[in-house]
This record gives C-alpha cells, structure tokens and sequence, in this order.
C-alpha cells in the first residue's frame, strides 16, 4: 500500500508524478528543484540559493510526512556542472549531522528540467 504525500509548502509536481510516496515506513521523494512554492518562479540567482531552496523544498515534503533530515538514509544529487560540486556539497551539508549523514551520490548530468542547476532525491525511513 502506498500513500501519497503532499504539502503546498513545496512546488507542486510539474508532471505526471508526486511530491513523495510512503509505502510502509519508507518515504520515497521525488526529486525537487529550485521552485519556490509561494511565487512558482526558479530561484536561481547563485549555486547556493538555487541549493538551499531545494533543501528547502525537502524539508517540506519530509516535513508532510512527520519526518527530518535525521530520517534521511539515501540522496541523489543530480548537478549540471561538477565545477558547482564544493559549493552545493556546503549547502546540502549544513542540513545534516555529519557523523549521521544519509549515504549519498552526485551525478553530473547533460540537463535537468527547467535547465536547474541542480535536482535531489532522497529516500528516508521512519
């Protein structure tokens, strides 16, 4: 069985998918962007704001489904130029305890929706 999950704090899905799927204790996002979910517009202005904003995205939907980034054990990063790596890595870091941070990889990519900079996934666990 699975249920959907949903927040209004966080962009709504821009295609055929949902923000995230619970399925027994185990939440599965989807990946998220720069939309800032009041305005609907990128947030795009350096690497770091356009990171943080997707943090931020995450922590909305963890957040609908009664959890943190404590309960994170797997991420994605999909970036569109490794050069950016150091300062997304110091965005998305500052979000967890190093010593319990999720396993994680990061993937150059040709392009991600919208030509972001940067998309993440995470899988967390109740």
């Amino acid at each position: 069985m699975k249920t959907i999950i949903f927040t209004e704090k966080a962009p709504a899905p821009i295609g055929p998918y949902n923000q995230a799927v619970l399925t027994g204790n185990t939440l599965y996002t989807s990946g998220q962007i720069a939309i800032n979910p009041s305005t609907g517009e990128l947030v795009t202005d350096s690497i770091e704001t356009e990171t943080k904003q997707v943090m931020e995205n995450l922590k909305a939907v963890l957040e609908a489904a009664n959890m943190t980034f404590e309960n994170v054990i797997k991420s994605t990063i999909f970036i569109s130029d490794m050069n950016d790596f150091t300062a997304i890595n110091s965005i998305y870091g500052a979000y967890f305890n190093e010593k319990s941070a999720p396993a994680r990889e990061t993937v150059q990519v040709a392009g991600l929706p919208k030509n972001v900079n940067v998309e993440i996934s995470m899988i967390a666990v109740q």
